[in-house]
């Protein structure tokens, strides 16, 4: 049988943590069976911290740190940190909210493992973090240019990377792309022309 968390222990854990920092928490909602709070950056760390300390929460496990891109946000980032808490059966969600260069504080010293989900989140977003040991590149290449999970980074990238067999090297260069690969034509080069996409055969007159 699946796991069916408490619903009213969720209640309680949300209440909890409203009551340890009421200033802190922006909005809380159980959805899909999972806690989710909004909590502001001053507030990110204490508020791990005694999720992690407090035996009613001992949400020792930082399972995830993600980020989000709304681009028509003033905001327009979202950091989404997951914990469990193996004591309690519980899984909790916290978000916190900024932009292209506001920090947001480090959980590098609460949890370790926090050092290469956060450098992630830079890498792929652009997004800052304080107190980091050592804030760099984690996933893409020296030099590259922006970052890549933003609505707004173009799918074909900035440059392109080749081996000059001439200058016996890897050199960057602007991105270039032949016009045959800027069409689209939807067929599958393995079935054809007659190949039929899914949901082509609802437009089929019967």
């Amino acid at each position: 049988m699946a796991f069916q968390p408490d619903i009213g222990a969720l209640d309680d854990l949300a209440e909890m943590v409203r009551n340890f920092s009421p200033v802190g928490v922006i909005d809380s909602v159980i959805a899909y069976e999972q806690l989710t709070m909004t909590v502001t950056r001053e507030a990110i760390v204490d508020i791990v911290r005694f999720l992690r300390d407090d035996p009613r929460a001992a949400f020792v496990n930082l399972v995830d740190i993600c980020g989000v891109d709304w681009p028509a946000r003033p905001e327009r980032f979202e950091v989404v940190y997951h914990f469990l808490s193996p004591v309690q059966n519980q899984r909790i969600r916290l978000k916190v909210t900024t932009d292209e260069r506001t920090p947001v504080p480090s959980l590098s010293g609460l949890f370790p493992a926090a050092d290469w989900y956060e450098r992630e989140a830079y890498d792929l977003y652009g997004i800052l973090f304080t107190d980091h040991p050592d804030l760099r590149r984690l996933l893409t290449d020296y030099g590259f240019d922006g970052h890549p999970l933003r609505k707004d980074f173009p799918l074909t990238g900035f440059v392109e990377v080749r081996y000059d067999d001439e200058a016996k090297r890897v050199v960057y260069e602007p991105v270039r792309l032949a016009q045959q690969f800027r069409d689209f034509d939807f067929l599958s080069p393995w079935e054809g022309t007659e190949y039929e996409l899914p949901g082509d055969e609802k437009a089929k007159v019967n």
